[in-house]
């Protein structure tokens, strides 16, 4: 056998050796484990509601009722929260069209709540890098309590309460900070104090 098919041959043995360790046993490895100490989360961190699926804890969704918490907006197309289009808008600190799209979005809940003089915090004017950021910081949660309060016909100090128990702490207590799960929060206003808005 010449040098030349002695060397092809050991590159397509190889070849075919990593595939299957790095493209069939590993990935198998990986999701057996998974799926074996983190069901729910190997699932896509389904969140359901009488037995169907409304969500994700990973992915936001678009909330513009105001008797609902609102989300950071996304800037995925060619629809909001778009999962097969993460993407940030690229749209620098500068740009025109950033500045009138957080302008439009302070207008918006400036006429959600038009009592509310309270600053609005930048998490919810602008979107995240992925678009689609499912949580909210406390600062975002608390500026929209007394508005969800009111609509609910509950109390600001029970919503509070429901913020809260929604809130996740820092990474190892040490990464990030306090946040707040949007959808899942949502869900608890729905089932305590149901929407007015719908029937």
């Amino acid at each position: 056998m010449s040098s030349a098919a002695s060397i092809l041959r050991a590159s397509v043995t190889m070849l075919l050796a990593l595939t299957l360790v790095t493209g069939v046993a590993y990935p198998l490895a990986v999701t057996g484990f998974a799926r074996a100490f983190f069901p729910e989360r190997a699932g896509g961190s389904l969140l359901r509601q009488g037995g169907v699926v409304v969500g994700s804890r990973l992915i936001g969704q678009p909330f513009d009722d105001p008797s609902y918490f609102w989300g950071r907006p996304s800037a995925t197309t060619p629809f909001a929260y778009d999962a097969a289009a993460s993407r940030g808008s690229n749209l620098g600190p500068t740009n025109a069209a950033l500045t009138a799209a957080a302008r439009a979005r302070i207008e918006a809940l400036r006429l959600a709540d038009p009592d509310n003089t309270a600053t609005v915090p930048v998490d919810l004017v602008t979107a995240s890098g992925s678009g689609l950021d499912p949580h909210i910081s406390l600062a975002a949660a608390e500026v929209q309590v007394r508005r969800v309060a009111r609509l609910r016909g509950l109390s600001e100090s029970r919503v509070r309460a429901m913020v809260q128990a929604h809130t996740v702490e820092r990474g190892l207590g040490i990464f990030g900070e306090p946040a707040v799960e949007v959808l899942p929060l949502n869900l608890a206003l729905d089932a305590e104090a149901p929407n007015p808005s719908r029937p």
